[in-house]
């Protein structure tokens, strides 16, 4: 009778042995969970990757758009024609639709309220916490700074201050050439060009010069360094005035 019940309990023992065990940290998990990085230290950093490799076209385009005109512009103006121009540009829009939106309501007999009231009830208001904690982080990298300029104006080592020297030196030459607002422009278009043509071109096996018919493969590579020196001269030109 003892091993009739030892027999009839066996099963449920061993499936209960044999069941799923609990997934192992970082094994599993739903399939949108944040990597091992954590979601903090990925967020401004994720953040400017996508928007420099165009994950999303229209985010990167406004922002390419947008600060490439206003470096255009302080090229040709004054900031202070800049700004007056941008805040006209925003009050022309703003008050064009203020006033339309108060015609059609008009015309229809509408109470809508105001078109702008579920912004004009946010709250924008910045704590006294958040100040700190801004102030704190700016204070961080303030100090980091004045420590490097003092290690390097100080001659704490005489290497790393020669590296300045000659590097002021060499930016006396690239001031004779450019001004700072081509410099801007310069870097921004370097920015948002260099890495998406690296991300397309760093593959050899997907480069158009290497795609042959049937699938093979020729045995010239990519020069990806030529490429990338050739699109820093076409830039390069259309900036020298």
């Amino acid at each position: 009778m003892a091993e009739l019940s030892a027999a009839t309990q066996s099963p449920s023992v061993s499936s209960s042995s044999s069941g799923a065990e609990p997934p192992a940290p970082g094994s599993g998990g739903s399939p949108g969970a944040c990597p091992a990085l954590g979601a903090k230290s990925c967020g401004s950093s994720c953040a400017v990757h996508d928007l420099i490799f165009w994950r999303d076209v229209k985010k990167t385009g406004f922002v390419f758009g947008t600060t490439l005109i206003v470096l255009l512009s302080l090229a040709a103006f004054s900031v202070i024609s800049v700004v007056s121009y941008l805040i006209l540009a925003l009050l022309t829009v703003t008050i064009s639709f203020r006033v339309y939106k108060s015609v059609i309501q008009a015309v229809q007999k509408s109470e809508e309220g105001h078109p702008f009231k579920a912004y004009l009830d946010l709250d924008i208001t910045l704590s006294s916490e958040a100040f700190h904690n801004y102030v704190n982080a700016a204070m961080v990298h303030i100090n980091r700074a004045l420590k490097l300029i003092i290690r390097l104006f100080l001659v704490e080592d005489l290497v790393d201050s020669l590296k300045l020297a000659v590097f002021m030196w060499l930016m006396t030459y690239v001031g004779a050439v450019f001004n700072g607002i081509t410099l801007l422009i310069l870097g921004e278009l370097l920015v948002f060009s260099v890495p998406i043509v690296y991300e397309k071109y760093k593959d050899p096996s997907k480069t158009p010069w290497n795609c042959q018919k049937k699938g093979r493969i020729s045995t010239r590579k990519p020069e990806m360094q030529q490429l990338l020196k050739h699109h820093l001269i076409v830039i390069t030109l259309l900036l020298v005035p």
